[in-house]
């Protein structure tokens, strides 16, 4: 969930509401419990479905599922006798679902009601939903935390709690991971709810009775199809370093940071906070970024710029603002923004209303003032579209420089698409190739490969390496066709970026 401290932090702040947005509505109404517990707060919760309940009770106070005779009982609790006879404690109030009843205008005006006489007490609404939305009057007094997500340790010991659940049927079961494996599978669990840990778990054991680093690939499987449903982050997988050609600078400059985020003592190193790489198209950028998060050993999230934007006012900028407090959440992980010039590309605010600019100012704030063990890696291809702020020093450790391969580059990346189709490499003139594919990109190259077989395979015959020539050859590179503002893009970044 939101962590205790954050949390805390707001009811003893004296917020009357706080809007916690969780995807594990269970845990979290364990540690708001707990919460309550520690800061001698009386806990009750309510749903329409039962109603308001105190503490423990499985009893609701009387006729209290509809919200406003609920919000009545809840004046009541609060409200001392005339007399000073009955004092009432400090209370937290837990309401499931409650933004959707604010729609009503008569709920709304008594809930208002209720958060003016809150102000500058102790007692709090929290309003628990797997969706945040609220009205903008009842938004100026709130805050919004985004949890749900359990904590490492918790993660650590339901795996266990699982493994011995499990021994329970069946001896056999077990965990065999050293402690850096547990650490690997750990980052990889965080952001499912326990309920989703504890599923994908139980599968892996039921796999072989073994949970292990082998199950990796499960989890990571699990997790993305679970990402997928939907979201403004998409759950991604990482690469190992010898599917991209090249990029020496750039896997040594990684080689030098990875014990980072790998050491015990996040204090020992300073986290890197991130780079951009921008160059010519099908070079390899987003490729690059897999293997960037592999190396780093940290687990890969998209940001959909995309689904950011909305048709209604402010949508947009909540949308960011929701995104980024859930990597900090997911923290230590890795951010990938692809073509990150689009996301801001109308940032002088003429074309959308100044949209763009108001998204660009939070992210750039993020930027400079996270404090979690993130890494951004950005991706661009127009550098005359990125604002200068975001090529500011600071914001980026370093900007990479992606160009068109050279022979040594373009000979590695056609062993690797030959092999990629089960083809062997010593079977072909690679040489030959990659001397004839002058000026192409790393995706020209593969397109060429992948057109060369289907020729191969109209003309019934092995694949060889003419039927690669003969497409190279029928192909107008980028390099041709966009030859003037490849070599502009080149001159600009000679003096400002590191060759990759």
């Amino acid at each position: 969930m939101a962590s205790n401290d954050e949390l805390e932090l707001l009811v003893k702040s004296k917020y009357p509401v706080i809007y916690l947005e969780s995807i594990d509505e269970i845990h979290t109404i364990s540690q708001l419990r707990l919460l309550a517990s520690r800061l001698n707060l009386v806990f009750y919760q309510w749903s329409l479905t039962e109603g308001l309940r105190k503490e423990y009770n499985t009893d609701p106070f009387y006729d209290t599922k509809q919200p406003v005779r609920m919000l009545n009982q809840v004046l009541s609790l609060i409200t001392p006798t005339e007399d000073g006879m009955v004092r009432r404690k400090p209370s937290l109030f837990v309401l499931k679902d409650f933004q959707k009843h604010l729609e009503d205008v008569t709920t709304v005006r008594r809930f208002k009601d209720l958060i003016n006489r809150f102000k500058n007490a102790k007692n709090t609404f929290v309003i628990l939903s797997a969706e945040y939305k609220l009205p903008k009057d009842v938004e100026t007094d709130s805050a919004h935390i985004i949890g749900g997500f359990p904590a490492e340790a918790e993660i650590i010991t339901l795996i266990r709690d699982t493994c011995l659940e499990l021994q329970r049927a069946n001896e056999m079961a077990l965990i065999d991971l050293k402690p850096d494996e547990m650490r690997k599978v750990v980052k990889a669990l965080k952001g499912l709810s326990l309920q989703q840990i504890r599923n994908i778990v139980s599968q892996c054991f039921f796999d072989d009775n073994v949970f292990d680093i082998r199950d990796f690939k499960t989890i990571e499987s699990n997790k993305k199809k679970i990402f997928d449903r939907g979201g403004l982050l998409e759950f991604c997988f990482t690469e190992d370093r010898n599917v991209i050609a090249g990029f020496d600078k750039l896997k040594s400059w990684l080689a030098d940071r990875k014990e980072a985020f790998a050491a015990d003592d996040p204090g020992a190193l300073p986290v890197p906070r991130g780079v951009l790489l921008m160059g010519v198209q099908g070079c390899g950028k987003s490729l690059a970024i897999k293997v960037i998060a592999k190396e780093l050993g940290l687990p890969l999230y998209r940001l959909d710029v995309a689904s950011l934007y909305s048709k209604y006012i402010g949508e947009t900028e909540e949308n960011l603002r929701r995104a980024l407090m859930i990597v900090e959440k997911l923290s230590p992980m890795c951010l990938w923004v692809d073509e990150i010039e689009k996301a801001f590309a109308a940032s002088g605010g003429d074309i959308d209303g100044g949209v763009s600019q108001r998204i660009l100012g939070t992210f750039l704030t993020w930027m400079q003032e996270r404090k979690a063990s993130s890494f951004l890696a950005a991706t661009a291809n127009n550098i005359y579209l990125l604002p200068p702020e975001l090529l500011r020093k600071g914001r980026f450790d370093e900007i990479f420089f992606v160009d068109l391969p050279d022979e040594e580059a373009r000979v590695t990346l056609f062993k690797i698409h030959l092999k990629k189709r089960g083809l062997r490499p010593d079977d072909f003139d690679i040489e030959k190739l990659a001397a004839a594919a002058k000026g192409f990109s790393g995706a020209e190259v593969e397109q060429a490969v992948i057109s060369a077989l289907y020729r191969a395979s109209a003309g019934k015959e092995p694949i060889s390496t003419k039927h690669i020539i003969e497409q190279v050859k029928s192909t107008k590179p980028l390099a041709v066709v966009k030859r003037e503002d490849i070599a502009a893009l080149r001159s600009w970044a000679k003096e400002r970026t590191v060759p990759v």
